[in-house]
């Protein structure tokens, strides 16, 4: 067989018949061409619209929860409509206390300052946070720590920068790390810097992190609270965490029970549920289609080649006659169809490829790309690949038994 792969004269016979036939074959070859290219191309957006998934929210703990108050839109127990609410700390003990399935509850503030060091300035989001902030949302430290109990207990004045803060208040290679900045005219001390590497919520210009306490004896907040995140056990319901949390809010703050507005929230959770059941969705399509098109571009091949078979029934005949024995026809058709499927398959691989290539310049660049890094794992090209070629070898069959199906005899009498 081996020897037979590397006979000239076989590879002279099937280029004498692609040649014959020079637009139907490249017609046939596009058709599978087509088929693992849209494999190709589709499995890789949906790597790439998962990798940007995972760069936003890849540091958050994914069964998560966003409580905030807002107004009220039903009277109540003597409260008008429109009535504004503010969470307190009383309401973080009371949801510790109450709610079962939390691992973390993190209250936060937000704010903006002017940062200054020495001349240089910029605007940019200030957060009070806790230091279990960094359990449930991770800091890639590259300078420092994160907010520790201390620093919430003695109210420091220490902050957390992020990357491109550090990039526009100080020069390249300066360590930051026990340096002072302003922040709204109050010296802060820099204990840790970290890499941007999921969603900003303090705007495009960067965010400090303050400790809590110490952001709500600064911008005189008394005991009240921005917003919760609040984070379920593994093995909890984050939905119904959710509803329970907001139910428990109602009751503390006098809030007609089917008030829907009063209290804000955004489960990311469920968001993340839904976005791997469009992903899995999406690649469940995308092998349909892309498979059905390869059988449908193979099933072509198997046509062309049943058509080459016909107008080559003498000269099969001929070859018969003198000698050629009916696995020697065979294995020459089946090696015409696994010589196209694989043509076929390595031009549709190299286009998708280039494909993601172009989608990774255009869709994947800048401060909020579309994708990142599409790509296809080697191992799903490789079984694409090879179910392609046994695809060509099993199609190759029907024309094969064609061939030697007819008696030598009766093919040189065929006009």
């Amino acid at each position: 067989m081996i020897k037979f792969l590397f006979d000239s004269d076989t590879w002279q016979e099937i280029y004498g018949s692609i040649r014959k036939n020079k637009l139907r074959t490249a017609i046939t070859i596009i058709g599978v061409m087509w088929g693992i290219f849209l494999l190709v191309v589709l499995l890789g957006a949906a790597r790439g619209f998962e990798n940007n998934f995972n760069r936003l929210f890849g540091n958050f703990a994914t069964n998560s929860v966003f409580v905030w108050a807002q107004q009220t839109s039903q009277p109540f127990k003597g409260f008008q409509e429109g009535r504004s609410i503010t969470l307190k700390m009383a309401d973080l003990y009371a949801i510790r206390r109450e709610i079962k399935g939390l691992e973390f509850v993190v209250p936060r503030h937000r704010g903006q300052a002017l940062a200054v060091n020495d001349f240089k300035t910029g605007t940019f989001g200030v957060f009070g946070d806790y230091p279990e902030l960094d359990k449930v949302e991770k800091k890639d430290l590259v300078y420092g720590r994160f907010i520790n109990n201390n620093d919430i207990k003695e109210r420091k004045k220490v902050c957390v920068i992020e990357e491109e803060i550090y990039k526009q208040l100080f020069d390249k290679d300066v360590n930051p790390i026990g340096e002072y900045i302003k922040i709204n005219d109050i010296n802060f001390e820099v204990v840790g810097m970290y890499k941007i590497s999921s969603v900003r919520m303090g705007g495009p210009q960067g965010n400090i992190h303050i400790p809590f306490t110490t952001f709500q004896q600064v911008y005189n907040r008394g005991d009240s609270i921005g917003w919760f995140m609040i984070t379920g056990t593994p093995d909890s319901d984050i939905k119904q965490i959710e509803a329970d949390v907001k139910l428990l809010l109602r009751n503390l703050h006098k809030v007609h029970p089917q008030d829907e507005r009063a209290f804000g929230s955004f489960n990311l959770g469920e968001a993340f549920d839904k976005f791997m059941g469009f992903l899995l969705g999406m690649q469940f399509l995308t092998w349909f289609v892309g498979i059905a098109t390869l059988i449908a571009g193979v099933f072509a091949i198997g046509n062309i080649l049943l058509i080459t078979v016909k107008e080559r029934t003498k000269e099969i005949g001929i070859r018969r006659a003198i000698g050629a024995t009916p696995w020697e026809v065979k294995r020459q058709i089946i090696l015409e169809s696994v010589f196209l499927t694989s043509i076929a398959g390595a031009l549709g691989i190299i286009f998708g490829g280039f494909i993601l290539m172009l989608l990774d310049y255009f869709a994947g660049r800048g401060d909020e790309p579309t994708l990142t890094n599409p790509t296809v794992n080697i191992p799903v090209v490789i079984i694409a690949a090879i179910t392609l070629v046994v695809l060509g070898t099993l199609i190759g069959l029907i024309p094969a038994h064609t061939a030697v199906s007819v008696k030598p005899i009766d093919a040189l009498r065929e006009e």
